[in-house]
């Protein structure tokens, strides 16, 4: 890495820092967990996104691993580099060059479900990640850590965290076979094409596992179209996707649901989850706000998301979705 610059932060935070690399032939980006980490075992997610995106290449859209490195003698911890993909990351506005219509959006919504629905049909066994987590009880063990999480920081009154936590325990569908799980899939967790409606890649993989793929598509689908919140909570993820003419929730379930044979009988199971998953997590962090420990306006917006997202996960689990 001697002839290697660092030309800027891509990205950084809590979770890893994503910084663009230039050599004298190719662009290459770096992660690394933050310098100042909490976390003895941060590297942990890159390390996973080494692997998983090193048995995936060739089978989806991922960059090409090009090294990771677990000697902290080089630039201090654990870091992955992988190619530079010439693509934008897409939220709450289509890139200029794009038709500004809901067709660019529905070849973008097309695209995701069948990269994710392929994702989903790969043996894990024949890409070398038969052991890549513990699928066994999946749902489950998430719901009884995020009931216990929840009941022992709680610092203000969301009934609905309880009452959909025991919802989501006397409904768990019927075990599906595993597969491997991107975990946090969506489309502001992909690169685009700047100049056309086309999916480049898939990133952020730090939590992959075997799990129920049907997670994925709840997650997915979670902040897709139309919301029953106004406004939204996390309003500005996948954004783009609430413009008239876009496709449904259902039409892109179906479509998943087409190309893996599986049953989506029980999504809005998996879409309650999603919602209520996502507010455990993220009540945390208003937590943090609350008791004066941080002070952003992230955490400040979760004094609203956080309640916005436990009423749409109480609507899905009436079947409204």
């Amino acid at each position: 890495m001697a002839d290697c610059r660092v030309e800027n932060l891509l990205g950084g935070g809590n979770s890893n820092l994503t910084l663009a690399l230039r050599t004298q032939h190719r662009s290459l980006v770096l992660r690394t967990p933050p310098e100042n980490t909490i976390s003895a075992t941060a590297h942990k997610g890159i390390a996973r996104e080494a692997r998983v995106m090193a048995a995936l290449h060739g089978h989806i859209r991922v960059p090409l691993v090009e090294a990771f490195c677990e000697d902290t003698d080089i630039i201090g911890r654990p870091f992955l580099v992988i190619e530079r993909i010439d693509g934008v990351s897409i939220t709450d506005q289509l890139p200029t060059n794009y038709p500004q219509t809901a067709q660019s959006v529905n070849e973008l919504g097309q695209q995701l479900t069948d990269e994710l629905a392929r994702l989903h049909n790969i043996d894990p066994a024949a890409v070398g990640l038969s052991d890549f987590g513990n699928p066994t009880d999946f749902l489950s063990r998430n719901i009884d850590r995020w009931l216990h999480i929840r009941s022992q920081e709680a610092v203000r009154d969301l009934p609905d965290i309880e009452r959909l936590g025991l919802w989501l325990r006397a409904h768990l569908p019927a075990i599906s076979s595993p597969s491997l799980t991107h975990g946090d899939f969506h489309i502001d967790n992909t690169l685009c094409s700047p100049n056309r409606p086309v999916l480049e890649a898939i990133i952020d993989w730090e939590l992959a596992t075997l799990g129920d793929p049907l997670t994925d598509l709840g997650l997915f689908l979670m902040f897709w179209g139309p919301r029953s919140e106004d406004p939204p909570a996390f309003r500005h993820i996948q954004a783009v996707s609430r413009v008239s003419g876009a496709l449904s929730r259902q039409q892109l379930a179906a479509h998943w649901s087409s190309l893996t044979g599986r049953s989506i009988s029980e999504l809005p199971f998996y879409l309650c989850f999603a919602f209520w998953r996502l507010a455990c997590i993220v009540e945390g962090a208003w937590i943090l706000q609350a008791t004066g420990k941080v002070d952003t306006a992230y955490a400040r917006g979760l004094e609203y998301d956080v309640p916005a997202l436990l009423r749409e996960a109480h609507r899905a689990s009436q079947g409204d979705w």
